[in-house]
């Protein structure tokens, strides 16, 4: 019973973890690094992600910096940031690229937030089909008389427990990345 409730309680840190990620991603009119992370660069044949070539560093609040180890590689970092659908022309002086990135507009934040939003609804919905799962594994071992009746009522209810304290922390994020998008 408890492998039941620790299962899923991993599996939601891990859903809150993987929604952060996806947050990193958004443009959101500040310089982020993160937003980087899914383009892949073909060097050497190898799909390679820019982060593991170059250094990358803000240096203003909307401008950053990314400075490829071998400088070979500066025209195909600069290639795949343009294949990419970044939205952001990168400017290569010969040894580094710099890409800067425009303010929001307003549409464009309404745009981003209801994409937050709509991210937030997927987290919840992953966490009670994670809830969902761990009470039918619990049921199953009631079945299977591995445990009684009123254990199951606790485990649903602390099933029942964790899903809410996941799903309130969903709404924090959710809420602190809409802050941040529309304060830019």
């Amino acid at each position: 019973m408890e492998t039941v409730l620790a299962n899923a309680k991993e599996k939601m840190t891990k859903t809150i973890s993987s929604l952060n990620s996806e947050y990193n991603t958004i443009r959101a009119g500040r310089a982020n690094a993160a937003v980087l992370d899914p383009i892949r660069v073909d060097y050497w044949g190898v799909p390679t992600p820019i982060n593991q070539m170059a250094a990358v560093s803000v240096t203003e609040a909307r401008i950053l910096v990314i400075q490829p180890w071998d400088k070979s590689a500066l025209k195909l970092i600069e290639k795949a940031i343009q294949a990419s659908d970044l939205g952001i022309n990168p400017q290569n002086d010969g040894t580094v690229i710099r890409l800067t990135f425009p303010p929001l507009t307003e549409e464009r934040r309404k745009t981003l937030v209801k994409d937050v939003k709509a991210m937030a609804e997927g987290a919840r919905v992953a966490i009670r089909n994670i809830r969902r799962d761990a009470i039918e594994k619990l049921k199953a071992m009631k079945k299977a008389s591995e445990i009684t009746e009123d254990d199951l009522k606790d485990a649903e209810e602390d099933v029942q427990k964790l899903t809410d304290d996941f799903i309130k922390q969903v709404e924090k994020v959710a809420q602190k990345k809409e802050e941040e998008i529309m304060a830019i």
